[in-house]
């Protein structure tokens, strides 16, 4: 089922970006249901480590819907560094059932502009996306 959300070319140009030339450390993206599409709600350049995912998980919202999408850093057991982009659908528990079922059903039309995630979660309350 599709909810007919457009995505904007914002979001789409920010998220290849990221993924070329790793310029953004985490975005957050809302559906403006006025305009109907996914829209850059705030895009950070800069950070790393505990603190910089600390402050990503700060940003979202406990009763309203967002799509996050954070560049996440890792060491491999030989030390070797490397990251993967990862996709969050964010619906807390006490968001609304309209907005839950929106953004649910508006994730596969931003999937597909937006290709190269590696990870995706779904996130429903604080402790599922730590």
């Amino acid at each position: 089922m599709s909810s007919g959300v457009a995505v904007s070319d914002e979001v789409c140009e920010v998220f290849n970006a990221m993924k070329l030339k790793h310029d953004t450390k985490y975005m957050l993206c809302k559906i403006n249901r006025e305009a109907g599409e996914i829209q850059l709600h705030k895009r950070v350049t800069e950070g790393s480590g505990r603190a910089t995912y600390d402050e990503f998980i700060s940003e979202l919202p406990p009763r309203e819907g967002m799509y996050a999408i954070y560049d996440f850093d890792y060491e491999t057991d030989e030390g070797g560094k490397r990251n993967k982009l990862m996709f969050i659908v964010w619906a807390p528990d006490d968001a609304p059932i309209k907005e839950k079922m929106l953004y649910a059903s508006s994730k596969d039309g931003l999937k597909k502009k937006i290709v190269g995630i590696q990870w995706e979660v779904q996130g429903t309350d604080y402790d599922e996306v730590e």
